[in-house]
């Protein structure tokens, strides 16, 4: 009998003990696509000879890449930044995107060399990497500004 309780107590001990994270970095394209398309949105991931790879995707009818940043030779990156931007806004002056940048945090916006504005957010996912939930939650985020930003910069 006492080897029965002690039996169902370790049980559910092993139970209790919470399950770890799997950590998610930036060295597989592939899992970071999959996350993408958990989020019920697009994904293909582009690898070319020669450049970091990224994947192109969509929400909402808004096209955004997700760049993988500080590679070594194009492969085992450490971190993600997620780009977007309107050709259709050059209107937009440069104090209204600062005061985007004032006025949110997590990305910020300026006018690229062709002059559209453009929203970036970065994602450090370097080390052992952030847990796979995390990673899925910068996506929420992303998706929250990418919606506010169409908005701010086509208001009258």
């Amino acid at each position: 009998m006492r080897r029965l309780f002690l039996g169902a107590a370790l049980l559910c001990a092993a139970a209790a003990t919470p399950a770890r994270a799997e950590l998610v970095n930036a060295s597989n394209p592939a899992t970071i696509r999959a996350i993408v398309e958990s989020q019920g949105w697009p994904a293909t991931l582009i690898a070319k000879d020669g450049e970091d790879p990224y994947i192109e995707s969509s929400r909402n009818d808004l096209k955004f890449l997700v760049l993988f940043m500080n590679c070594t030779d194009n492969r085992n990156c450490k971190t993600l930044q997620y780009y977007m931007g309107f050709s259709d806004a050059k209107a937009v002056s440069l104090e209204r995107l600062n005061q985007w940048n004032r006025d949110k945090r997590f990305a910020r916006a300026y006018r690229d060399d062709a002059g559209d504005p453009v929203l970036e957010m970065d994602v450090d996912l370097d080390f052992a990497g952030i847990p796979r939930e995390n990673v899925g939650e910068t996506f929420n985020t992303w998706a929250a500004l990418m919606d506010s930003f169409r908005e701010y910069i086509f208001e009258e």
